[in-house]
C-alpha cells in the first residue's frame, strides 16, 4: 500500500496548477492524469486568450508546459485511472487501474467535464478543424465568416449571440420547434439580425475537406427534407457531462452531477477532499478559471493539512 500526502486526480489546467502549488509547498503531490492526459484542451488547436502567450499556443503545448512546470518542483505525474476509492475515513483509500492501492491524506479532484457531441463520424473527424464545443475559446478564428451553433438552451443562445458579434452569419440549429432558453436569451437571439434559427432541424453530417469544415448537411425533423448550409465553424452547445461517475455516493453532487463546494472555496462535502476546475464549474469552463481554481484547491489543501498537525 503506497502512502501519499496529496493525491491529485485528473490533469488539465486545474490539476497541473494544483500540482505546481502543492509541490512548491513540499507536499509531494502524486498526479494521476486520467483517461485524457492534459484534459479537454489537448483537443483544442490554438489558444489565444490565456495570459502570458501573446502569440498564442496550442492546447497540447500549453498542457505540456504546465506538466513540466509541476514536475520541475517535484510533482510525481503518472498515467492511470482511478477505478475505486473510499472517502468514508482518513487516510482515504484509492485504487488505480483496479490494481495499485494508495492511501492519501488529502485529495484534490480535477477530473473536468466532457462536452456532449452528436456522435457523428464526420463530427469527430473535424474536431479541432472547425468543430468545437467552446465558442468563447475558438470563435475568434471565424471572424467575419459563417458558422453554426447546435442547441436550444441558454448556453446555445449565449454562444450564438457572442458569435454573431464577430461572425458574418450564425445558424442556430434547434432540433425542437422552440427554444428552451430563458425569455431574455430568446429575445436576444431573435433581435440579432445575423442569427438564423433553424427549428426542427438535425445535423446529418458535418462537411469538409483537408482544410477543415466547409458546411453541414441538415434534415428537417418532420418532413425529412435535407438542406446544406455553407459554414466554416460548427459549434456544439448541447451541454457537458462532469466526470464524476467514479465519485457516486462518495461526495455531494448537484443535480447536474457537478461537485458541490463551499462557496468561495474548493472544500467538498468530505473534509480533506477538494475540487478544482470544470468538475465543479458548470458556468465558465475556461482554462484560466480552471487554473485559478487549481491554485485555490492547493492552498485550501495546504492549510487544511497544516491544521491537522
Amino acid at each position: 500500500m503506497e502512502k501519499v500526502k496529496v493525491l491529485i486526480i485528473g490533469s488539465g489546467p486545474a490539476g497541473y496548477t494544483a500540482a505546481i502549488y502543492t509541490s512548491r509547498a513540499n507536499l509531494s503531490p502524486v498526479v494521476y492524469e486520467g483517461i485524457e492526459p492534459g484534459g479537454q484542451l489537448t483537443t483544442t488547436t490554438e489558444i489565444e486568450n490565456f495570459p502570458g502567450y501573446p502569440e498564442g499556443i496550442t492546447g497540447s503545448a500549453m498542457m505540456e508546459d504546465l506538466k513540466k512546470q509541476a514536475q520541475r518542483f517535484g510533482a510525481d505525474v503518472r498515467r492511470g485511472i482511478i477505478t475505486d476509492l473510499d472517502l468514508s475515513q482518513r487516510p482515504f483509500k484509492v485504487k488505480v487501474d483496479h490494481e495499485h492501492e494508495i492511501e492519501a491524506e488529502a485529495i484534490i479532484v480535477s477530473t473536468g467535464a466532457s462536452a456532449k457531441y452528436l456522435g457523428l463520424e464526420s463530427e469527430a473527424k473535424f474536431r479541432g478543424m472547425g468543430v468545437s464545443a467552446c465558442a468563447t475559446c475558438d470563435g475568434f478564428f471565424y471572424r467575419k465568416k459563417d458558422v453554426a451553433v447546435v442547441g436550444g438552451g441558454d448556453t446555445a443562445c449565449e454562444e450564438a449571440t457572442y458569435l454573431a458579434s464577430i461572425c458574418r452569419k450564425v445558424y442556430l440549429i434547434v432540433r425542437k420547434n422552440y427554444l428552451r432558453a430563458s425569455k431574455a436569451m430568446q429575445e436576444r437571439v431573435f433581435n440579432t439580425p445575423n442569427i438564423e434559427v433553424l427549428f426542427e432541424h438535425n445535423t446529418k453530417e458535418v462537411l469538409g475537406d483537408e482544410n477543415g469544415v466547409t458546411g453541414a448537411l441538415l434534415y428537417h425533423s418532420e418532413t425529412k427534407e435535407e438542406r446544406t448550409i455553407d459554414i466554416m465553424g460548427f459549434f456544439l452547445a448541447i451541454g457537458h457531462n462532469p466526470n464524476t461517475e467514479f465519485l457516486k455516493g462518495q461526495l455531494e453532487l448537484d443535480e447536474q452531477k457537478y461537485i458541490k463546494v463551499v462557496p468561495g472555496t474548493s472544500k467538498t462535502s468530505v473534509e480533506g477532499v477538494f475540487a478544482a476546475g470544470d468538475v465543479k464549474d458548470p458556468h465558465y469552463r475556461q482554462a484560466i478559471t480552471a487554473a485559478g481554481s487549481g491554485c485555490i484547491a492547493a492552498l485550501d489543501c495546504e492549510r487544511w493539512l497544516l491544521a491537522q498537525k
